[in-house]
């Protein structure tokens, strides 16, 4: 469920389906009450009774819905560590938001089948029929029309996917702003599915709860690198208009299937989204004014080296690459900031980040991977919207285009799906681990600095952009000019 949540306006007390399997409650109107200071967030007891919730197999069947407490979240958050992941107890959360424009004269069923995909649309209807999903604190049913001013409230019991157990690392710190190195696979706000396990709450939860963290540029959650974080109002503001203005330079480094062509690549092919609820973009014609520019920094051949294959730098190749051509470290300059732009412009070059689980997959965008496909003619916007909105459901969503006989064993890699199995507390089905490609992107934000020289921040270089073992190659980044040149007018929008 991603609906944006408004603190503080959870209503006092909520239905959920408990299954048969929950021993006092079944059947009965069993009253749950939940100790706001149990770091597990977890109901403890039912009628006085301890209870803990525990996985059920899938198909167990369910009582009526029972009446809830929604409590107020503890502080310290509830963390605890297992198998290199950190993980959070589940836990009950109510979600808000304001009716939104597009969701005006709406039934309140449609708007949840068409914005949300974390559950499927049986959970909703069933929510809304039970008063898990209210409007105005009111329940209001299915096809109920939505109205301006209205607030739509979600109480659920929460189960928030793993992620890395990392450390975020502080690169520099003053009364102002702190510098941090993000790990791969932390999202930085609390959304969709992730609330505790994200960069906002785990820096709350070291520091203690009265330090309110600001972060000043975003990244994706699977890209990992440079953040700035600041500690009041103003640095926050001052950070933010810099970047705005442009006055602010950045490179990513990636690492991408096949030998990248030589010297300065610049691509300046506009991106669209063709599918707002999925996160999905790609290069269309009709899109939006985008420019990166791209510089090799070593390229890896797989086994015994091989001249590589002619390329034009000015334009994409004719094929994807493919995985044993190797794989390159290429630097990247963003000079707009599109959603997932250099990842979607490496994807048209042919040379797609290697590890990408939607980018570079071969069962989402077809054996040539929306390589040089400006106009989509290759896989319709319809075909890959359909083929990704299965990923992570019933499949695995593996990025497979780098894989060949060879190698497939050794570097395939499970991905979080759903687990057969369901929450014996509200009858969610939970999902798997996440595998590698959930957790990590090949992708990392190197570099910012002051394009008049006051300040500069470089991390170090990750682990996959080193040399492999026996290997000779870069291990830092020298200067940004070259690509500055190269991308000419930094002033594009």
């Amino acid at each position: 469920m991603t609906i944006e949540s408004i603190p503080q306006l959870a209503p006092s007390d909520v239905f959920i389906s408990t299954p048969a399997s929950a021993g006092p409650l079944d059947g009965a109107a069993g009253v749950e009450t939940v100790d706001p200071a149990s770091p597990a967030l977890v109901p403890v007891s039912v009628n006085g009774k301890a209870v803990k919730p525990t996985k059920k197999p899938k198909g167990s069947s369910t009582s009526q819905p029972i009446h809830l407490p929604a409590p107020d979240p503890p502080v310290p958050r509830p963390y605890y560590f297992e198998d290199g992941l950190r993980r959070v107890a589940p836990y009950f959360y109510t979600y808000n938001t304001w009716v939104k424009e597009r969701w005006r004269g709406r039934r309140l069923i449609d708007v949840f089948e068409s914005e949300f995909r974390d559950r499927p649309i049986e959970y909703y209807r069933a929510a809304m029929e039970t008063g898990q999903v209210d409007v105005g604190g009111k329940n209001v049913g299915p096809y109920h029309v939505l109205k301006n001013g209205e607030l739509v409230s979600h109480t659920t019991h929460r189960h928030e996917p793993p992620v890395t157990s990392e450390p975020i690392l502080v690169i520099h710190e003053d009364d102002d702003m702190i510098v941090i190195n993000k790990p791969s696979g932390v999202p930085v706000h609390p959304a969709g599915r992730y609330r505790y396990n994200s960069v906002v709450e785990i820096m709350r939860e070291e520091r203690g709860p009265a330090f309110n963290p600001r972060p000043c540029n975003r990244l994706d959650r699977l890209t990992s690198g440079i953040m700035f974080i600041a500690k009041n109002a103003k640095a926050a503001e001052d950070l933010g208009n810099q970047i705005s203005q442009r006055s602010v330079r950045k490179e990513y480094l990636a690492r991408v299937v096949g030998r990248f062509p030589d010297g300065e690549v610049v691509c300046d092919q506009p991106i669209l989204s063709i599918s707002p609820k999925l996160g999905l973009n790609r290069v269309r014609a009709n899109g939006k004014t985008a420019k990166t520019v791209f510089k090799r920094l070593a390229y890896y051949p797989f086994g015994p080296s091989r001249a590589p294959t002619p390329t034009n730098a000015s334009s994409p190749v004719d094929r994807p690459a493919k995985a044993d051509e190797g794989y390159s470290i290429v630097r990247c300059l963003p000079v707009t900031g599109r959603t997932h732009q250099i990842r979607v412009h490496l994807q048209f070059l042919g040379h797609p980040i290697q590890n990408d689980p939607i980018y570079a997959n071969q069962k989402v965008w077809g054996i040539d991977l929306g390589c040089n496909d400006p106009d989509a003619t290759q896989n319709t916007d319809e075909d890959v919207i359909s083929r990704l909105s299965r990923m992570g459901k019933d499949e695995v969503a593996e990025a497979v285009a780098y894989y060949d006989e060879m190698v497939d064993e050794y570097h395939k890699r499970k991905a979080e799906k759903m687990s057969g199995e369901t929450c014996s507390v509200c009858n969610t089905p939970l999902y798997t681990d996440p595998g590698d490609q959930e957790l990590s992107l090949w992708l990392h934000s190197l570099r910012y600095e002051d394009a008049n020289g006051a300040w500069k921040y470089v991390s170090p270089l990750p682990s996959w952009a080193l040399p492999p073992d026996g290997r000779s190659g870069p291990t830092q980044v020298g200067g940004i000019d070259d690509l500055v040149i190269a991308a000419g007018d930094l002033a594009i929008e």
